[in-house]
């Protein structure tokens, strides 16, 4: 497994990865102070299968966050941190306030500003991780190509591929992941609107996150 003795695993990015966790900063495994979603399920998959290693996950999820308003607080809740791995899963609201309050752009983040605010707090930050940067690509749960938030979403991750292979981070495609579940289920079975997961997805993105970092399922 790419995490190490000790580490500390930091989540970070909007309601998908908040869900109800503890304020000010999540972490540990008491209780359910990682909220109810993936980085819970990535702890206790962690933490029961290597025991050894004294992981420790926090969940800086925030509810409706932007990647612009994901900038205004890196500082606080990344950087003061001091991580060893951070994960990054954001932009599913970047586009969906172009579609749900087109009346009110400047809640939406447009492609440019979106790629030029990850890329900055990207640069600034993996020389500050002993173990790396993850990028989670943004999902929405619908397979139908020509739906126009489908296709306003690919942007958006092909903007995550090209930031993860310029800063050398691991990519995690979790829209591969969904996509092939969605082949024999309805979007219905995993989420109510297409963007937020319920237990099931939140398995397929912790599922995902944890072959990315060559997790050994059967040690």
């Amino acid at each position: 497994m790419k995490i190490r003795k000790n580490d500390r695993v930091l989540f970070i990015g909007d309601s998908v990865t908040d869900v109800g966790r503890e304020r000010p900063v999540a972490e540990g495994t008491l209780f359910d102070r990682l909220g109810r979603g993936y980085p819970q399920l990535v702890s206790g998959w962690i933490n029961a299968v290597y025991p050894d290693y004294g992981i420790n996950v926090i969940n800086m999820g925030v509810s409706g966050d932007t990647a612009r308003r994901l900038a205004a607080r890196w500082q606080t809740d990344v950087v003061e941190l001091k991580p060893d791995w951070l994960s990054v899963m954001i932009g599913i609201n970047d586009v969906w306030r172009q579609f749900d309050s087109p009346c009110e752009p400047e809640q939406s983040v447009l492609p440019d500003e979106y790629e030029a605010t990850l890329d900055d707090l990207f640069q600034r930050t993996v020389p500050l991780l002993s173990g790396g940067l993850v990028v989670m690509l943004p999902v929405y749960m619908e397979t139908l190509l020509a739906d126009r938030m489908r296709a306003r979403v690919l942007e958006y991750q092909q903007i995550c591929r090209r930031l993860a292979e310029k800063h050398g981070a691991v990519l995690v495609d979790t829209q591969a992941c969904f996509d092939r579940v969605l082949e024999s289920r309805h979007s219905t079975f995993l989420s109510w609107d297409r963007v937020h997961p319920n237990q099931v997805g939140h398995t397929i993105l912790a599922r995902a996150f944890l072959r990315a970092m060559e997790f050994d399922f059967n040690r």
